[in-house]
């Protein structure tokens, strides 16, 4: 049994980079980095009840680790983690990408 993700766990911190306020401004889509256990449709219901806003279409993709090498050895500079793309209707917006 699965322990119930709550709105703040799912959705970590919006991604605001040139191309993701592009995204934003063009053709409505937000970028999200969300945790590694969510599936869409937790993603979806977050976003909405977080930022009043409908949801069209919400796409996920896996970042893998940033990998590092001192010598011989390997290890890891970062972690990886899980971005989310998340459409909306043209006559709404998330306040938090506007600049």
């Amino acid at each position: 049994m699965s322990k119930q993700l709550h709105l703040y766990d799912i959705i970590k911190r919006p991604i605001i980079t040139e191309k993701s306020h592009g995204m934003a401004e063009d053709i409505h889509q937000y970028v999200f980095e969300v945790d590694m256990r969510a599936n869409k449709i937790q993603i979806a219901e977050a976003v909405m009840r977080l930022f009043d806003v409908d949801v069209i279409k919400v796409r996920t993709m896996v970042v893998p680790a940033k990998r590092g090498q001192r010598l011989r050895k390997m290890y890891t500079r970062k972690p990886a983690w899980k971005k989310a793309i998340v459409t909306v209707p043209a006559n709404q917006s998330i306040g938090l990408f506007k600049m």
